[in-house]
């Protein structure tokens, strides 16, 4: 393993693996990328692989509706000699009670500001969009046509390749120890392969990110968060978009395959690191999924398995530089959706951190909200 380098990314996932490859294309030579297991082993490996920009907060929408567009031509971007997978059936929302419609009312209301094609629509016109939905009290529901899901083992294969070729030297099954500083500016990554002497390190570690900032004597604010999935057998294609009910904690979708993706949140579930999954999951999921869509009830589970959300205050993601460490930047609290904006997260990061111009206000994503109260309430959260 090298000993120096210009720019240390800490995490394979989908934002370390994209800030590689944009720092990269930006003439940024020397990058070495550290995952403590293989590419894509952790929140990336483990989400629901959905892409959508139906949210309630212009920034979240904003990284999402930018990054369909990379997912779009992503192939042939990042010249990728298989697939990433990126199938746009849309994204179906459904409203069960005034409450949760209301707010879809004002989630729209930003979608179209920004230009997201989304549609309100009525249960009736819902039910022709997903033939078996159960609309029985369904008030209304939301669908962008241009949402969709990506397989992210390929996508982070692809930008792995795409900044290999450009020079990217990636280090696996390589732990991080320590993050050394001196005079409050960052000099060094101790790993179980031995040390690099750099001047930027990039904490894209997700749920671990805290764990990092604590070698710096930082306490990011946020916690991690088990959510489960399952996957079944699979049949004919019968479901184009995925289908989201928040009342019902519960997102389900059809992938290429034939197979159904599915999960549901539970607000009660600890703030730790458990990624066992468990039995409870099973009959959560199945008694939410069928109440929904009735005709999930005789397909059988194929396999299921957790990961861990990095849960921010705001359940939106945090970019900045670390106080006290002059150099060292964190992309994490990305709260479940970080798959979905990782194209455009990397981009706004690569652009910060070399001095260029950004395509958004990433002051908006900055620790000092937190300080200020002027949180991002993201309220569209799964």
């Amino acid at each position: 393993m090298q000993r120096t380098a210009n720019v240390v990314i800490i995490g394979g996932g989908i934002t370390g693996c994209a800030v590689a490859y944009e720092m990269a294309i930006r003439g940024v030579k020397d990058i070495v990328v550290i995952e403590k297991q293989y590419l894509a082993s952790g929140a990336t490996g483990r989400c629901g692989a959905g892409v959508r920009q139906q949210w309630g907060t212009e920034t979240n929408a904003i990284l999402a509706r930018d990054s369909v567009k990379r997912f779009e031509g992503m192939n042939e971007e990042l010249d990728y000699d298989r697939d990433i997978e990126f199938k746009q059936g849309g994204y179906l929302m459904v409203a069960y009670t005034p409450s949760e419609w209301e707010q879809y009312k004002k989630n729209v209301a930003v979608q179209h500001r920004l230009g997201i094609p989304t549609k309100m629509i009525t249960p009736q016109e819902a039910k022709e969009i997903v033939s078996h939905l159960n609309i029985e009290g369904l008030i209304g529901a939301t669908f962008c046509q241009t949402d969709g899901h990506a397989n992210p083992f390929h996508v982070v294969d692809a930008y792995y390749k795409a900044a290999r070729r450009l020079g990217v030297k990636f280090e696996t099954y390589t732990t991080v120890i320590d993050v050394k500083r001196e005079n409050g500016k960052v000099t060094s990554v101790q790993t179980s392969k031995g040390d690099i002497d750099t001047p930027i390190v990039i904490n894209a570690c997700g749920f671990a990110a805290g764990t990092i900032c604590k070698m710096v004597g930082f306490d990011l604010p946020l916690y991690p968060q088990r959510h489960q999935a399952l996957v079944t057998e699979p049949v004919e294609p019968c479901q184009g978009p995925m289908v989201i009910s928040l009342h019902h904690r519960l997102y389900c979708q059809q992938s290429p395959h034939g197979s159904f993706i599915m999960g549901v949140g539970d607000p009660q579930e600890p703030k730790d690191f458990n990624i066992h999954s468990s039995w409870e999951f099973l009959e959560d999921v199945a008694r939410q999924a069928t109440t929904v869509l009735p005709l999930l009830k005789n397909l059988r589970v194929v396999r299921q398995w957790s990961g861990l959300y990095d849960m921010s205050p705001d359940a939106n993601p945090i970019f900045d530089e670390i106080p006290d460490a002059q150099g060292m930047w964190v992309a994490a609290g990305f709260s479940g959706h970080g798959f979905m904006v990782g194209p455009q997260t990397a981009v706004l990061l690569a652009q910060k951190i070399l001095g260029q111009e950004c395509f958004m206000p990433i002051e908006k994503f900055g620790l000092d909200r937190f300080r200020r109260g002027e949180l991002l309430l993201e309220p569209a959260v799964v």
